[in-house]
């Protein structure tokens, strides 16, 4: 059975080789902000607990590499969700792992380099991934504590130990 991939086909521009899509936000970033019902930080939850099994990922648009990255930053967050005891826990957790520093393509210690190509625009990339980690992390926090009693939702922490393609944003180690 093969990954699922991105049904988003239009977007508006590039930078690197990663897709500038719309998303359904507030923050404020270079993705237009438009109000739909399906953006890729949707699919990318969507399709979160089927594509994390996945140790390959045939990228077919630059879509791809958008949901490929918010795949792996969503691991990053439920790492840092398992710890957490409250929403507001969470929160904060989130919303520091999201202004924490990483690591751009075309940098040595982004693990993904083979896929991904050195932006033009190093800028415009920072705050476009900046973007995507605030809206996923928001979205997840959601998902995460919908329970009555605030506290995570199990079915969403097990797959804090899963590595998508056998990487990891934070590093080895991590």
């Amino acid at each position: 059975m093969p990954a699922y991939h991105s049904e988003i086909e239009e977007f508006s521009g590039s930078v690197g080789n990663m897709a500038i899509l719309p998303l359904r936000t507030q923050i404020r970033g270079p993705a237009p902000n438009v109000d739909i019902d399906n953006d890729i930080v949707d699919e990318s939850l969507y399709y979160y607990k089927s594509n994390i099994f996945f140790r390959t990922y045939e990228v077919k648009s630059e879509v791809d590499r958008v949901l490929i990255y918010i795949t792996l930053y969503i691991t990053e967050c439920l790492k840092r969700l398992a710890r957490c005891t409250s929403k507001a826990q969470g929160q904060q957790e989130l919303y520091s792992l999201a202004i924490d520093r990483f690591d751009l393509p075309g940098d040595s210690g982004f693990p993904l380099n083979s896929i991904y190509t050195k932006p033009e625009d190093p800028d415009k990339m920072r705050q476009y991934i900046l973007q995507l980690r605030h809206e996923t992390g928001n979205r997840l926090l959601e998902k995460v504590f919908n329970t009555p009693d605030d506290k995570p939702n199990k079915w969403w922490i097990c797959f804090a130990k899963k590595k998508f393609m056998e990487k990891s944003l934070s590093g080895p180690g991590f």
